[in-house]
């Protein structure tokens, strides 16, 4: 999976979309085919959703998390971990980041889901717990997707997996029981595993993180960085793709049934998640454009804070609430949405690269 983007000298979107390869020019075509297939399996398959949901790694699905992992890797091992010190360096990248993922994101999906569904408060409660689980997987691909910085990138979803970790039990307590209070609304109870938490960001960020960091480090010293990243990653990246559309076909096989018997409340819920994607990703790139972070770091800004970490809202709905919950399907209808809304961002990016964004260095692809 490559994407050639056009030399800074080129203007227009058309210049951008003209170079993607064939494969990468019908990349929603492939994803939506692979939700579609995912959802007739859930549906029409009797028994497939308790096969796939028979073995888990913790709350998540085994298959699931092996295609994460699939999908993970190949991004992971193409990160150049010595340049983490850059980011690092960047207070206005991180300060912002922190910023937009664990006030602006929280506050709003709390926000949107009390003004698209206040009667109907566990699809409201699932939309919060959404908003509170930041994107620690799939983001990687949307970023590398859109030319984003690969460095940048790892180091933020890392910091918000440490966040993460820290926060999400005290975060989930204050949207859910004290802000309505405050406010007078009524109150949800709930408490979330901090080991459930846990567990979702050492499998889901941890294992991949530490094989792509061996990986380049011991290839590098083998072969030398012209071998590991003009050989070694092109034949390894094709592999995010297969991890993707595998994850994408498992995760909508075992909600299938559920997303097509309730079709109405899906389209309630999906409402305030389209809204909540488009506001928070377009922020991130009106700030970073603002702060003068150039195309790749706001890119990143952007994907980091719109992404959420489904795996974990559905793995603490379903081990809060129940299997069968409003709030579990809340969860579950947050990729049905998520997943084609970023696949429309990544493009968004790619044209507002050629309207905004000008003298910025030639993107990499996605395989070197």
């Amino acid at each position: 999976m490559s994407i050639q983007t056009a030399a800074p000298t080129d203007s227009g979107e058309g210049a951008v979309v003209g170079r993607l390869s064939t494969l990468d020019r019908f990349l929603p075509v492939w994803i939506i085919a692979a939700m579609a297939v995912g959802l007739l399996l859930g549906r029409f398959v009797p028994g497939l959703d308790t096969a796939l949901d028979a073995v888990k790694i913790g709350s998540v699905s085994l298959p699931i998390a092996v295609g994460l992992l699939v999908m993970m890797y190949p991004v992971l091992a193409k990160v150049r971990y010595n340049e983490a010190g850059r980011v690092l360096g960047d207070r206005r990248l991180l300060i912002t980041s922190l910023v937009l993922n664990w006030f602006l994101a929280p506050a709003l999906m709390f926000a949107l889901a009390w003004v698209f569904i206040p009667e109907l408060p566990e699809y409201r409660t699932g939309l919060i717990i959404v908003g509170l689980a930041r994107c620690i997987a799939m983001v990687m691909i949307w970023n590398d997707l859109a030319c984003g910085d690969r460095e940048a990138a790892a180091v933020l979803v890392f910091i918000n997996s440490v966040f993460q970790v820290i926060a999400f039990g005290a975060l989930g307590w204050f949207y859910l029981q004290i802000l309505p209070a405050w406010l007078g609304l009524p109150t949800t109870s709930a408490e979330f595993s901090f080991w459930a938490i846990t567990a979702s960001v050492l499998v889901f960020l941890g294992i991949p993180l530490l094989a792509g960091f061996l990986t380049r480090t011991l290839g590098e010293k083998a072969k030398g960085r012209d071998w590991y990243e003009d050989k070694f990653l092109p034949k390894l990246g094709p592999w995010a793709l297969y991890g993707l559309l595998f994850t994408i076909v498992v995760l909508f096989a075992l909600q299938g049934g559920t997303i097509t018997s309730r079709p109405l409340d899906v389209v309630r819920i999906a409402l305030p998640l389209l809204v909540y994607f488009i506001v928070v990703f377009g922020t991130g790139m009106v700030i970073g454009r603002a702060l003068g972070l150039g195309y790749a770091k706001t890119t990143t800004l952007a994907f980091t804070a719109a992404g959420n970490n489904f795996e974990l809202a559905i793995a603490v709905a379903i081990g809060t609430f129940g299997v069968t919950s409003g709030q579990a399907l809340a969860g579950v209808v947050g990729p049905l949405i998520e997943v084609p809304a970023l696949v429309a961002l990544v493009y968004a990016a790619l044209w507002a690269r050629t309207r905004f964004f000008s003298h910025q260095p030639p993107h990499r692809s996605l395989n070197p």
